[in-house]
């Protein structure tokens, strides 16, 4: 399979688009909840995000997990301000398609959400997942905290070494602070909610992660 050199490597904070100085509109709910995608954390809750190829398939596998209490998709981890869809799509700026997750650690754990990225798709892939090319559908973490971040680590190495024996090369995801989060527009937010037939191009590699077995 030929892929270009240019959607296959990040974009220059020089050459990102210039994007714009407000926020593009969105669903004010989630889709199925009916909860307000501006929430903030509620109390003994916490945040966690991940970008692991098309957006719409990752956030479904999140919003399914008992202990989730909020899902929403977006852009991050690139340099134009608040980029739109059409944007992010040409490569140009260096955004990734991520889903913030808000979640309840009592019911399911940090690690348990690493678990579930790890397997959810193919992190030895560079800048693309599957036939999803370019730098929006990298494989990424993005921490809120020390104890995130060490996990976040830890969690790699561990699974690096079992990729390693079923044949896959080095794993490519980048962990990094979370930056911050654009929202996507309202047609991507729980979008195979609102089209359950729609495209998911999200597939792992079948290896298991030995972690995040219990709270």
């Amino acid at each position: 399979m030929f892929f270009t050199r240019s959607k296959m490597e990040m974009v220059t904070p020089d050459n990102a688009l210039p994007g714009r100085p407000d926020p593009l509109p969105t669903a004010e709910t989630h889709f199925l909840s009916g909860i307000p995608l501006n929430s903030p954390v509620p109390e003994g809750m916490e945040e966690a995000m991940f970008g692991m190829g098309c957006f719409w398939g990752v956030e479904r596998k999140f919003w399914q997990v008992p202990g989730v209490w909020l899902t929403m998709v977006g852009y991050a981890g690139g340099f134009t301000p608040n980029p739109t869809y059409k944007e992010t799509c040409t490569q140009l700026t260096g955004h990734n398609e991520v889903v913030r997750v808000i979640f309840d650690p009592k019911i399911i754990s940090y690690d348990g959400l690493l678990k579930l990225f790890w397997e959810g798709h193919d992190p030895t892939q560079g800048m693309r997942q599957g036939n999803d090319v370019g730098s929006t559908y990298r494989s990424g973490i993005y921490t809120y905290t020390d104890a995130q971040q060490a996990a976040a680590k830890s969690s790699k190495a561990t699974y690096a070494e079992r990729l390693d024996s079923a044949g896959y090369g080095a794993i490519t995801t980048e962990i990094l602070p979370a930056p911050v989060f654009y929202f996507a527009e309202d047609y991507h937010q729980q979008y195979l909610a609102k089209n359950p037939d729609g495209y998911c191009g999200i597939g792992g590699t079948g290896v298991t992660c030995p972690i995040g077995l219990a709270v």
